[in-house]
């Protein structure tokens, strides 16, 4: 993966790679590894819930992303958006995209378009498989709306993680049942409803840690996503933490009782262990 150590003025621009690049992933790594050195993404930002909102993508580079918003070139025609990109980067040579990129007001063209429309190098990179699976963001959100973590993970090429604010949680589980730091996500697609084993960065330091995505059934029937520091335990937590999802533990569930929810909970953590244990 190219590394970037300064920040290009447009006009020194001389490759894009195109797309919403959302996750990361590693069909996405392949559009990258074409990138010159003065090469750059251009993200189109739909502004939805996704894997990697906003900026996050570019954490996962540790270089320069240049966003647009989709609301900015979506009524462009195919010849007014080649001709918006070469207005804003006048040495522009190479452009990149996946074998599925559309362009234009209402998706009109497509990739092969590209190579009648523009002038310069076009670069389409063919669909990507892994383990038979075709690495695909839509196919990632599908995984981890169905608690398959593993598999999500795998086209990712990372573990899937999820960021957000510490907020005040119901109260209880630091008095009958177990501590837990309460988060408000924003943006991230949130998996499925469930518990997890997870690992926890707090002002980058990463604990191993069992985290829960879902509705309260056994108490207030609130929403919450929560985490539990195993084995260790923090002074007072502010600001933002990660939640790294590393496997899915076991359905949301309704327990008759604190102390069958606390017994259960307990298990949790052993199957927590367990997991984390094999990385």
């Amino acid at each position: 993966m190219k590394r970037f150590s300064t920040i290009l003025k447009n006009e020194q621009v001389d490759t894009l790679a195109i797309g919403g690049f959302d996750g990361l992933h590693l069909a996405h790594q392949k559009l990258i590894s074409h990138l010159s050195d003065h090469g750059r993404l251009i993200v189109i930002d739909k502004n939805s819930a996704s894997l990697t909102p906003k900026a996050h993508r570019c954490n996962y580079l540790k270089q320069e992303c240049l966003f647009l918003s989709f609301d900015e070139i979506k009524n462009l025609n195919a010849d007014e958006f080649i001709t918006f990109l070469k207005s804003k980067f006048k040495n522009l040579k190479k452009i990149v995209v996946g074998y599925d990129f559309r362009f234009g007001k209402c998706a009109h063209a497509d990739a092969h378009d590209l190579k009648t429309l523009f002038d310069g190098e076009v670069v389409i990179v063919e669909e990507v498989f892994f383990e038979g699976i075709s690495v695909h963001s839509r196919i990632i959100r599908e995984f981890l709306q169905m608690g398959k973590l593993q598999e999500a993970n795998k086209l990712l090429g990372r573990h899937y993680q999820i960021e957000g604010d510490i907020i005040k949680g119901q109260g209880i589980g630091a008095k009958k049942l177990f501590p837990t730091l309460n988060i408000k996500v924003e943006d991230f697609l949130i998996p499925k409803e469930g518990v997890y084993a997870t690992y926890t960065k707090i002002s980058n330091q990463i604990y191993p840690s069992a985290s829960f995505i879902g509705k309260r059934l056994s108490t207030d029937g609130n929403f919450s996503i929560e985490t539990h520091i195993l084995d260790e335990k923090l002074e007072e937590v502010n600001g933002k933490i990660s939640i790294i999802f590393i496997d899915f533990i076991r359905e949301n569930m309704k327990f008759n009782s604190l102390e069958a929810l606390k017994k259960e909970i307990s298990k949790d953590f052993d199957k927590a262990r367990t997991l984390l244990s094999k990385l």
